[in-house]
């Protein structure tokens, strides 16, 4: 089944039977669950299944799921030596690509699918902490939201950016990070930021980094953090807008 996102085209592998579309995430720290994508598999009747990989953890078969999202999380993409299920799970990655899942990668989940797709993953010169503006593509922004008239603002946490695989098409960059988002074979998303953010998760992640920060020209201050978090609805909506892309059809 072929499903048109805009101009891109979104290839999924679906049995024609199929009613309801079968969600897998995987999540690396306790405090990063998957936010909003949480309500809009509710609402839509999806199911849900997840690998935690802070616990003792089997990966599914592929044929179990129709969309994996990888979260994100403080290691880095290139942190084997000290988390050594990092390569299990950039296989697991690179199979559920080959299988023509749809794939959505969040954070260190865009770093992995870089990653797996060839491409180095490495400290960036700064980090981005905080509500900050993405500057999408001419086309990107009508083809995966529906406008061109959107200046977005998305909750970022990270310090880690990627080179673009070859072969992918770049959609989005901010001023501290040119590689802000990209697709790959039509059906493979990768999301540097967090626009399934909810107040809970900010929250959580908040909790759990924030007095590890040193300052910086893109940190934010605990008060712009939570000042920031009227920009949610509209993250929120355009997570939406992707996932029901990305499933209409089932």
């Amino acid at each position: 089944m072929i499903e048109h996102f805009g101009t891109f085209r979104i290839k999924m592998k679906y049995h024609m039977s199929k009613s309801v579309c079968r969600v897998h995430y995987i999540q690396h720290v306790s405090y990063e669950g998957i936010g909003y994508i949480g309500e809009w598999i509710k609402e839509n009747g999806s199911q849900l299944s997840v690998t935690k990989m802070y616990e003792e953890h089997i990966f599914p078969n592929l044929e179990t799921f129709d969309l994996l999202v990888v979260m994100g999380g403080p290691m880095g993409a290139y942190d084997e030596d000290i988390f050594p299920w990092l390569k299990g799970e950039k296989e697991f990655i690179r199979q559920a690509i080959d299988a023509d899942k749809a794939v959505l990668g969040i954070c260190l989940g865009s770093q992995l699918i870089a990653n797996v797709l060839g491409a180095k993953v490495y400290p960036a010169k700064e980090k981005e902490i905080g509500w900050w503006p993405v500057t999408f593509t001419d086309s990107a922004a009508q083809e995966l939201f529906g406008s061109n008239e959107l200046s977005p603002v998305f909750f970022q946490w990270h310090g880690d950016t990627f080179d673009l695989p070859v072969g992918v098409k770049h959609l989005a960059s901010s001023e501290a990070f040119p590689n802000q988002a990209f697709l790959y074979k039509d059906n493979v998303l990768a999301l540097q930021f967090h626009f399934e953010a909810t107040e809970e998760s900010c929250n959580d992640i908040i909790d759990n980094g924030y007095d590890e920060q040193t300052k910086g020209k893109y940190i934010r201050s605990k008060a712009d953090v939570f000042s920031g978090f009227c920009n949610i609805p509209v993250s929120n909506q355009m997570m939406k807008t992707v996932l029901d892309n990305l499933t209409k059809r089932l």
